[in-house]
C-alpha cells in the first residue's frame, strides 16, 4: 500500500490525482500532517508526501530504522514539478515510485542514488539474495576502480563493468561461505531441493533433513530455488509448511513423470506408496541439473523409521534472449519496456546501424556484437548461442522485431532451454500510417515485396488475394536497385481491382530525421521515386482523400451515414 500525505490545498489536489488514478493501490492520511506520516511509515511499504522535502526529512528521522525494512519515500513539490525519491531508492522501492508519479502527474523525476544516475545496476537490485560489503563494492564500480566477477557458474545478470582480477570482488556462488572484507555475495537461485514425506511427516523433521543436507554439502539455503516432489504430497502439511518457512515455492509432479527419470537409488516403498520408485531424487532431477546430494534420509532420534527424505540438485543459469523492436527509429517511439531490456541485456545482437541507434542506453559492460546488412540468420543463431551460455542477451531489430525482422529467424534456432521475451516496437506500417491519416481503418494487410527469401510467384499470388479481397496493403521493401519491376507488377495487379484514383501514400524513413511522406494516386504513382527506405500503402475502394490525408473508413455502413456511427462505436 502507498500513502499519500499533503498539508496545503495545492498538494491536496495533487494527490487526490494519484488516489484517483491508484484507487486499490493508495491510502489517504488526513489529519495533522506529523500523525499522518507516523502512522503512514508504519502501515505503509512507499509513502508519497506532498510536502518540502526539509519538512519530510524532519518528520521522518525519529522514524528511520534499517534501510531493508523502512518504506520508500517519495517527495512531490506544492507545484507538482518534482517527484523527487527521498529514502529507499533501491529496497523501498522509490527510485521506480518517482518515475511512476512523476509520469502520471508530470513532474519530472529526481533519482539521486548514484548507481542510478550513470547508468549502473544496483547490486542491490539484481533480483538475487545478496551478503557483503555492497556500498564500499558499488563505489568501487563507481570510482572506476578494478572489481573482478567470480562467477562459478554463468547466470542472466546485467551487464557489470568488472575486471579478471581486482582488490574488490563480486562473487556468484550457491556456497555456504562468508563474504569478504572486500566481497559482495550474490546467491543465485540454482538449487533445487527434492523432498519425500510420509503422511504425516512433521515439518521439523523435513527442515531437518533439507538442513543438514545442505550444511554437509557446504551449500547455501538462499540459493534454494524450489522445493520438488510428487503430486501424491501436494498438501502434506510437513512440506508445504517447509516450503513456506524456506520462502520458496513447492512444486510438484506426476507420478508417471518420476517414474521415467533416471535415478541412482531407486527404492520400493515409493513406488508402492504413490507409483513412482523415486520422489526426493526424480523430483529434484526432473528438469535437469547435476545431482550434489543423492537422497539421504532424516535422522530421528528415537528410533522410529524416517518420516522424510531429500535430494538436491544444482540446476545451471538458464539464459534469457529479449527479441526487441527499435521502433521506426525516432526515440520518443522507443518503448520504455525496450529501453528496459536494453539496459538488463549483457550482450546485445544486432545490425550495426541499430545498434549505432541505441549504443548511448546501453550500460558499461555491455557486450555488443554486431554485423552488417545479409547476416540476418548468422545473429539469430549468435544471439540464441549466448542466451544457452546462460547470458542475458537482446536482439535487436527495426520497428516491430516480429514484423519482417529478427524474432522469425531467433525462434526458429531457440528451444524451450531458454527463456523468451518479445518487446513489441512501433512498425514501419504504423509510423507511415501516422503520417499520412488513417489508412488502416479497416482491414488490412502488410506484404514484403522482396524475392530474396520468398519464391516472387507466392508474393504474387498474396497480392492477387489482397486486391480481391479488398484489402488496404502496405508493401515492404517494395523495391532497391537490383529489384525494380516487382513494384509496378504488384500495382498492375491492384489497378485490375481499384479505380486509378485509388489514394496511395509514399513515406520514406518514418519517424527519421529525413522522413517525407506524400499522398498520390494509384494511376499517378511513379515507381521511380520508391526505394528501400519507402513503405507504400495503397488504399481499398472506399479509401478517401480527406484535407489532404488518406481516410479509411472504419465500415461502409459509416461511410453510407456517417451520422448513425458504427455498433462497436456506440458502445
Amino acid at each position: 500500500m502507498i500513502g499519500l500525505i499533503s498539508a496545503t490545498a495545492a498538494g491536496a489536489v495533487a494527490r487526490d490525482r494519484l488516489a484517483a488514478a491508484w484507487p486499490d493501490l493508495t491510502r489517504v492520511y488526513d489529519g495533522p500532517v506529523g500523525e499522518a506520516v507516523r502512522a503512514a511509515f508504519a502501515e505503509c511499504e512507499q509513502l508519497v508526501c506532498f510536502l518540502a522535502t526539509g519538512a519530510t526529512v524532519r518528520l521522518l528521522a525519529p522514524l528511520l530504522g534499517d534501510k531493508t525494512a523502512d518504506p520508500g519515500v517519495v517527495c512531490v513539490d506544492e507545484g507538482g514539478r518534482y517527484a523527487v525519491s527521498l529514502l529507499g531508492g533501491h529496497g523501498g522501492g522509490a527510485n521506480e515510485l518517482a518515475r511512476q508519479v512523476g509520469a502520471l502527474l508530470g513532474a519530472q523525476p529526481v533519482v539521486t542514488t548514484a548507481t542510478d544516475s550513470v547508468g549502473l545496476p544496483g547490486l542491490d537490485m539484481l533480483g538475487l539474495p545478496y551478503e557483503g560489503s555492497v556500498a564500499m563494492v558499488s563505489r568501487a564500480l563507481l570510482d572506476g576502480e578494478p572489481v573482478a566477477l567470480e562467477a562459478e557458474s554463468v547466470w542472466p545478470l546485467p551487464p557489470l563493468p568488472t575486471s579478471p582480477q581486482g582488490p574488490y570482488t563480486i562473487r556468484l556462488t550457491d556456497r555456504a561461505v562468508e563474504p569478504g572484507e572486500r566481497e559482495v555475495l550474490l546467491r543465485p537461485p540454482s538449487l533445487v531441493v527434492g523432498v519425500g514425506a510420509s503422511k504425516g511427516a512433521p515439518v521439523a523433521e523435513v527442515l531437518g533433513v533439507i538442513e543438514d543436507a545442505l550444511q554437509e554439502a557446504g551449500l547455501s539455503a538462499k540459493s534454494v530455488a524450489e522445493l520438488a516432489t510428487v503430486d501424491a504430497k501436494s498438501d502434506e502439511p510437513g512440506v508445504v509448511a517447509a516450503a513456506e518457512r524456506l520462502g520458496v515455492p513447492l512444486v510438484t509432479y506426476s507420478a508417471e513423470d518420476l517414474a521415467a527419470v533416471e535415478v541412482p537409488n531407486p527404492s520400493d516403498a515409493p513406488l508402492a506408496a504413490v507409483g513412482t520408485p523415486s520422489v526426493a531424487e526424480a523430483a529434484a532431477l526432473v528438469r535437469g541439473g547435476e545431482l550434489v546430494v543423492p537422497k539421504r534420509k532424516a535422522v530421528r532420534t528415537d528410533g522410529r523409521p524416517a518420516m522424510a527424505t531429500c535430494a538436491v540438485v544444482r540446476r545451471p543459469g538458464r539464459g534469457r534472449l529479449a527479441v526487441v523492436g527499435l521502433g521506426p527509429g525516432a526515440r520518443d517511439l522507443l518503448t520504455p519496456r525496450a529501453t528496459a531490456e536494453l539496459r538488463r541485456a549483457s550482450v546485445l545482437v544486432g545490425l550495426d546501424q541499430y545498434v549505432d541507434q541505441i549504443r548511448d542506453l546501453l550500460r558499461p559492460g555491455t557486450r555488443v556484437l554486431e554485423s552488417g546488412l545479409g547476416a540476418e540468420e548468422e545473429r539469430a543463431r549468435t544471439a540464441v548461442a549466448e542466451a544457452r551460455k546462460g547470458h542475458a542477451v537482446a536482439l535487436i531489430g527495426s520497428g516491430d522485431a516480429g514484423v519482417y525482422a529478427m524474432a522469425s529467424p531467433a525462434l526458429a534456432e531457440a528451444s524451450d532451454d531458454i527463456d523468451v521475451v518479445g518487446v513489441p516496437g512501433v512498425t514501419a506500417a504504423l509510423a507511415a500510417g501516422a503520417l499520412l491519416g488513417a489508412p488502416l481503418g479497416h482491414d488490412h494487410v502488410s506484404i514484403s515485396l522482396s524475392d530474396l527469401h520468398t519464391p516472387w510467384e507466392v508474393i504474387e499470388r498474396r497480392v492477387r488475394a489482397a486486391a480481391e479481397a479488398d484489402l488496404v496493403v502496405t508493401f515492404y521493401n517494395p523495391r532497391s536497385r537490383g529489384r525494380d519491376w516487382q513494384l509496378p507488377k504488384a500495382l498492375e495487379i491492384l489497378a485490375g481491382h481499384r479505380e486509378p484514383t485509388t489514394p496511395v501514400g509514399v513515406v520514406r524513413s518514418a519517424s527519421r530525421p529525413d522522413e517525407s511522406s506524400r499522398v498520390t494516386a494509384l494511376g499517378a504513382l511513379d515507381p521511380a521515386t520508391v526505394d528501400m527506405m519507402t513503405v507504400v500503402t495503397v488504399g481499398n475502394t472506399a479509401t478517401r482523400t480527406v484535407a489532404g490525408r488518406m481516410v479509411t473508413p472504419r465500415g461502409y455502413r459509416w461511410q453510407e451515414n456517417p451520422r448513425e456511427g458504427s455498433q462497436e462505436e456506440a458502445k
